[in-house]
């Protein structure tokens, strides 16, 4: 991602900017958006607030200049709330908001059919290496290198509800910084909060992965209903 770029984004009320406010003339929330990442297919994942562990995803297609709702699903962040992207923290469990590209997905289950984008098979092998210390900081590795602690990374085939189907979330990606958070995904529900992550049902995994087109360069905005003003890209 290109980091300091700003999102903005026009405050309006919490129905407005869950596309739901009554009335034929409101806007949908990419809209309003100052940056939607370039492309054509837009994810929004929205808390009430900061504290918040639950909230909505929807997912877009910009159609004839316009955007329009593809999908909608409850979705679930981490389990201490939202925090802006450049002041998280690894290890605190809050889900950094900001604008992401999706670089990849991934599965303990074989693709969708209809999936387009680039799909890896989870295996025994698979982890991502979130040690601070490691060459590999923030990157899938198969199979894990010398450089890389076990005790500080996540074995991926060992959560198989939750990765049965993923998309990586940019976070912290093209350029990493140590410490500020390794591992943000969007992937199927567990049982409860996440540690970071932005989770949903698993039938909605499917339909984004078989929705998905590389060539229409899908990004997903992270934030609060209050709070999406001045989200910056990272």
């Amino acid at each position: 991602m290109r980091p300091g770029v700003v999102l903005a984004l026009v405050s309006a009320s919490s129905l407005a900017l869950l596309g739901l406010a009554p009335g034929p003339r409101s806007a949908p929330l990419p809209a309003l958006m100052a940056d939607t990442g370039g492309g054509s297919q837009l994810i929004t994942a929205q808390a009430p607030d900061p504290g918040s562990t639950s909230g909505t995803l929807i997912w877009w297609d910009l159609k004839d200049g316009q955007w329009v709702r593809a999908g909608t699903a409850p979705a679930r962040f981490g389990a201490n709330g939202l925090v802006e992207g450049g002041s998280r923290r690894q290890g605190t469990n809050t889900t950094p908001t900001g604008l992401y590209d999706l670089p990849f997905g991934f599965g303990t289950k074989a693709a969708p059919g209809g999936t387009s984008v680039e799909y890896r098979a989870v295996k025994d092998g698979s982890w991502w290496c979130q040690d601070n210390d490691s060459a590999s900081y923030n990157r899938w590795v198969d199979p894990l290198p010398g450089d890389c602690r076990a005790s500080e990374s996540e074995h991926l085939v060992a959560y198989p509800t939750q990765y049965t189907y993923a998309l990586v979330i940019g976070f912290n990606y093209d350029q990493p910084v140590r410490g500020r958070g390794a591992g943000i995904f969007l992937h199927v529900n567990g049982a409860g909060a996440t540690a970071g992550c932005v989770s949903v049902p698993e039938d909605a995994m499917r339909r984004m992965l078989q929705w998905a087109k590389p060539g229409r360069r899908p990004h997903v905005a992270i934030g609060t209903v209050a709070g999406l003003t001045a989200v910056t890209r990272y």
